[in-house]
C-alpha cells in the first residue's frame, strides 16, 4: 500500500522562512508563530497519514454506489468524515460568528494539503463545502447565513456547486435550467445538472446545492444567469430538517479517477430554491466559489504529485537494478538501487523541484487572498486575480505530469494497480479539467487578466520581480548566477511574449490566443522561478545565520539550482512558440483534420 507522510518541515519553511507569516501586518497572522503552526500541521499530517491515506485505495476500489436513490460512500468514509468534523478541521478559517475558528485562509490552505495528498477524493466533500460556505457568506442575506453557515462550517451539512449541463460546460449562457418565481419569494427550479462533485452521499443529513439557473424573462446568455440555494432537504424556520426537496440523483458517473467522490447527475423537478444576491447576477456570486476552488485545485495538482513522489523515492531507494556507471555503489548486494542512475535522479529532481516550488506559490497565493480580504489591499487582489489561472492551469498540468513521472520510476510495477501509482495519476488527471479546463484558464489569462485594470497588475508583477533581483543581487556571485540571472532571463521572456500579444493581438486575435497555453506555462515557470529565488534567499540567509539543520537548507539550495538550470529555461521554448504566430495553428480547414 502506498505511503504518505506530511512534509511538515517544508511547509513550515514556506510559512516562516519565506513568507514570514507571523511578522505580517494582516489581522490574525500574529498568531501564526512557529509553535502554533507546527502543532496544527503535525495533527493534520497525523490524521492524513493514519486515517485518510489508508482509505485512499479503498475509495478507488469500491467507489460510490447509488442504491434506491441513496448514494453510499466507500467503507470507512463516514467514520473518517465524522473524525474530520469533530476535530474542527472543516471550520479552521470560517467566521467565529458561525462556529468557525477564524484562522487565516493561509493556515487553512496549509492544513488541508496533507488531506488532499492522502485522499483527494475524500477531501473534496469538505473542500467543496468550504467554497459554498464562502459564496453564501459573501453574497447571501443575513437570514440565509444564519440558516446555512453554522451547519456548513462544521460540515454537518455539505455543499456543492451546480454549473454544468449536458449541452453546456464552459459556455454557461447556454444553460436551460429555469427558476420560476413564487408568491412567497422562493423559486421552483427545473432542469438537469451533470458532473456535480459530492452531489449526494451518506456522510451528512443534508446537502446544500448552489445552482445556476435562468429566471424566465431575464436577459439572454450569461447576463440572465442567477444563483440559488437549493437544499436537498428543506430547512424549517426553527432550523430543523423538513421535507425532501425536488432534487434527485439520476446516476453516479463512472470516472477515470477520484472514485471515492460521488460525481452525480442531479435532476431538479420543481425543486424549491432561494435566490442569492441579485437576480441575473449569479456569475458574480458563483465566481467567489470558483476562484477559491481554482486555488484549491492548483493545490490538488502538486499535492497528488507530492504523494506520488514520496512513494517513487522509496521505491528508487529499495529497488535493485543494474550498477552505477561510475562504479558499484552497493557491492554487498546483487545490484545497485535505482536511485544511483542519472536518469532516475533527473526524474525525481523534476518532481521534487516542482512540488516544492508549487507549494510556495500556492501558499503565497493564499497569503495574497488574506491580504486582499483582510486589509482591502487592491494590489494584492489584482495580483491574485492575475495569478489564479496560472496556479490552477500550470500546477495541474505539471502535477499530472509529475504523477506520471513517479509512476515511471516503478517501471512495469507502476502500471499494476497493486502499487497504487496508477491511482495518483488517474486522480490527478481531473484537476486539469474541472473548475475551468486548463485551455480556458489560458484564455482567461491572456484574454482578460493581462489587460485587467489597464494591465497594471501584470506590470506590478514584473516590477516586483525586478525589485527582488535588485535587492538581493551583489551579495554572492554564485547565488546571482544560479538564481537571479535565470530569473531575470525568464522574466524578460515573459515580457517579450506580452509585448508580442500587444503588438499582434488586436489586428489578429488568433495570434494571441494560439499562444495562450504557452504563455500560461511560461508564466507558471516564472512564478516558480520567483518562488525558488525567494526560497534560495531564505535558505542562504539561514545558513549564514548558523542554522542548526544545515543539511535541510543545503538541500533546498541544491533543489532550487536544479529548477533554475533545468526547468526555468523552458520559457525560451514557449516564447519561440508564441512568436511563431497563428498561421501554423490555424492552417488547416476543419475538414482537413
Amino acid at each position: 500500500m502506498p505511503i504518505y507522510h506530511a512534509p511538515t518541515k517544508d511547509m513550515q519553511f514556506v510559512l516562516h522562512d519565506v513568507l514570514k507569516a507571523s511578522e505580517q501586518d494582516i489581522p490574525g497572522y500574529d498568531e501564526l508563530d512557529r509553535d502554533f503552526t507546527a502543532a496544527v500541521l503535525e495533527e493534520s499530517g497525523k490524521l492524513a497519514s493514519e486515517v485518510l491515506a489508508p482509505l485512499n485505495a479503498v475509495g478507488d476500489r469500491e467507489g460510490c454506489v447509488l442504491e434506491n436513490g441513496v448514494v453510499r460512500t466507500p467503507t470507512g468514509f463516514k467514520q473518517a468524515f465524522d473524525q474530520l468534523r469533530e476535530g474542527g478541521w472543516t471550520a479552521l478559517d470560517c467566521d467565529p460568528a458561525y462556529g468557525g475558528q477564524g484562522l487565516p485562509y493561509l493556515m487553512n490552505t496549509a492544513a488541508m494539503e496533507p488531506f488532499v495528498s492522502a485522499n483527494m477524493a475524500f477531501n473534496m466533500y469538505q473542500g467543496l463545502t468550504h467554497g459554498a460556505y464562502s459564496a453564501i457568506n459573501a453574497h447571501g442575506s443575513d437570514a440565509q447565513k444564519q440558516t446555512y453557515l453554522p451547519k456548513m462550517a462544521t460540515c454537518e451539512w455539505t455543499g456543492t456547486m451546480n454549473l454544468t449541463e449536458p449541452h453546456c460546460g464552459t459556455d454557461l449562457g447556454l444553460m436551460r435550467t429555469k427558476a420560476v418565481p413564487q408568491d412567497d419569494g422562493s423559486y421552483l427550479l427545473t432542469g438537469q445538472k451533470i458532473f456535480i462533485s459530492a452531489g449526494d452521499h451518506d456522510l451528512t443529513d443534508n446537502v446544500i446545492h448552489l445552482v445556476l439557473a435562468k429566471i424566465p424573462g431575464g436577459p439572454e446568455g450569461i447576463k440572465g444567469v442567477s444563483l440559488f440555494i437549493v437544499p436537498k432537504v428543506l430547512v424549517n424556520d426553527d432550523g430543523s430538517l423538513g421535507a425532501r426537496n425536488g432534487v434527485t440523483v439520476g446516476k453516479i458517473e463512472e470516472k477515470m479517477g477520484i472514485h471515492g467522490n460521488s460525481t452525480c447527475v442531479l435532476d431538479y423537478d420543481a425543486a424549491t430554491g432561494f435566490l442569492i444576491g441579485e437576480a441575473h447576477k449569479g456569475m458574480r456570486a458563483m465566481f467567489t466559489m470558483m476562484n477559491e476552488a481554482r486555488l484549491g485545485v492548483g493545490l490538488q495538482g502538486y499535492a497528488q504529485a507530492e504523494a506520488a513522489y514520496q512513494n517513487a523515492v522509496e521505491y528508487a531507494r529499495d529497488r535493485l537494478q543494474g550498477r552505477a556507471v561510475t562504479g558499484t555503489k552497493a557491492p554487498e548486494k546483487p545490484a545497485d538501487p535505482l536511485i544511483v542512475h542519472p536518469d532516475i535522479r533527473r526524474n525525481l529532481m523534476d518532481q521534487k523541484s516542482f512540488v516544492e516550488g508549487a507549494r510556495a506559490l500556492t501558499y503565497w497565493g493564499a497569503y495574497l487572498i488574506d491580504r486582499a480580504h483582510k486589509t482591502d489591499d487592491k494590489q494584492a487582489d489584482g495580483l491574485i486575480s492575475l495569478l489564479t489561472p496560472v496556479i490552477k492551469g500550470f500546477q495541474t498540468d505539471k502535477g499530472f505530469e509529475m504523477a506520471v513521472n513517479a509512476q515511471q520510476i516503478y517501471g512495469g510495477h507502476g502500471y499494476i494497480e497493486e502499487s497504487g501509482m496508477s491511482q495518483f495519476a488517474r486522480d490527478a488527471r481531473i484537476a486539469m479539467i474541472y473548475e475551468g479546463a486548463n485551455g480556458v484558464q489560458a484564455l482567461d489569462l491572456v484574454g482578460r487578466k493581462l489587460s485587467q485594470d489597464g494591465g497594471k497588475h501584470v506590470m506590478a508583477f514584473f516590477e516586483m520581480i525586478k525589485s527582488f533581483i535588485k535587492d538581493n543581487s551583489g551579495q554572492d556571485a554564485d547565488f546571482d548566477k544560479d538564481f537571479l540571472d535565470p530569473l531575470k532571463a525568464a522574466s524578460k521572456d515573459l515580457q517579450a511574449a506580452g509585448m508580442y500579444f500587444m503588438q499582434n493581438g488586436m489586428k489578429n486575435p488568433d495570434s494571441a490566443l494560439s499562444g495562450s497555453y504557452d504563455f500560461m506555462h511560461m508564466f507558471g515557470h516564472v512564478c516558480l522561478g520567483y518562488m525558488w529565488a525567494r526560497m534560495g534567499t531564505a535558505a542562504r540567509d539561514a545558513l549564514a545565520a548558523g542554522a542548526s539543520d544545515a543539511a535541510f537548507y543545503e538541500t533546498k539550495l541544491a533543489t532550487g539550482r536544479y529548477y533554475m538550470a533545468r526547468q526555468l529555461p523552458a520559457t525560451a521554448m514557449h516564447l519561440a512558440r508564441i512568436q511563431s504566430g497563428a498561421d501554423t495553428v490555424m492552417a488547416l480547414d476543419a475538414a482537413q483534420f
